[in-house]
């Protein structure tokens, strides 16, 4: 009964996102795609190569490193801003006016953080830094900030699973965007086709979307919390 209920409320998705598995196995897909996995053997492996591949993987690695070091920098004080049962007025009673403002301040800014995917950062940043690795630190810092100083806030708020499960349905809407820029489909691939055509106009409420998308998921968790504690 539980399989028949889950596959009447997975159909309609599964329609309307097109989800035809079958095409993969169509000869004008399949030739293309066996063509590219045999391009995989063999590899390259000569020794110049090797060396730019072990340049760049050490970048990638430093990148990763400082990104999320900066990320904590943010995270850590962020959260503990967010944090109501931290708060020195709320142990009295109700938080007083100014600390609940700044809570709230704090908490609608680890929104607009997580919501822009690390992409999107990494592109501002580039050209306002110009292309280099300081690109892609800033993007990792300030997104892995959001998610981070999310994370924290939950767990010093005691949030259950449950919670945790919401805000990683949050992160895969993110990666959703990510996605779209590879031809994946949804808002991230039409919000590539509008950065090619500088369309800010059109980013920006994308965006705003997706920010939309990400507060929601916060509302959620923060009812369940309430439903579940």
């Amino acid at each position: 009964a539980g399989a028949v209920v889950a596959l009447l409320l997975l159909w309609p998705m599964l329609v309307l996102t097109e989800f035809k598995p079958w095409l993969l196995l169509a000869p004008d897909a399949l030739t293309p795609s066996l063509r590219f996995l045999a391009d995989f053997v063999p590899p390259r492996l000569d020794a110049e190569f090797l060396a730019l591949v072990a340049r760049e993987t050490w970048r990638t690695v430093a990148i990763a490193t400082a990104g999320l070091t900066l990320a904590l920098v943010l995270a850590v004080p962020l959260a503990l801003l967010s944090v109501r049962v931290l708060s020195i007025s709320a142990l009295t009673g109700p938080m007083a006016p100014l600390p609940a403002l700044v809570r709230l301040l704090v908490r609608w800014l680890l929104v607009v953080l997580r919501s822009v995917p690390e992409l999107i950062w990494a592109l501002v940043f580039v050209r306002v830094v110009g292309l280099g690795p300081t690109a892609g630190v800033l993007a990792i810092a300030l997104t892995f900030a959001g998610m981070l100083g999310k994370v924290y806030a939950e767990i010093l708020d005691s949030a259950e699973l449950t919670s945790y499960t919401v805000y990683r349905w949050e992160c895969a809407i993110r990666s959703s965007a990510v996605l779209g820029f590879v031809g994946a489909g949804g808002l991230g691939q039409q919000m590539d086709a509008s950065m090619k055509m500088f369309e800010g106009a059109e980013v920006a409420t994308m965006l705003l979307v997706f920010m939309a998308l990400v507060w929601l998921a916060d509302r959620i968790s923060a009812w369940l919390r309430q439903r579940l504690a």
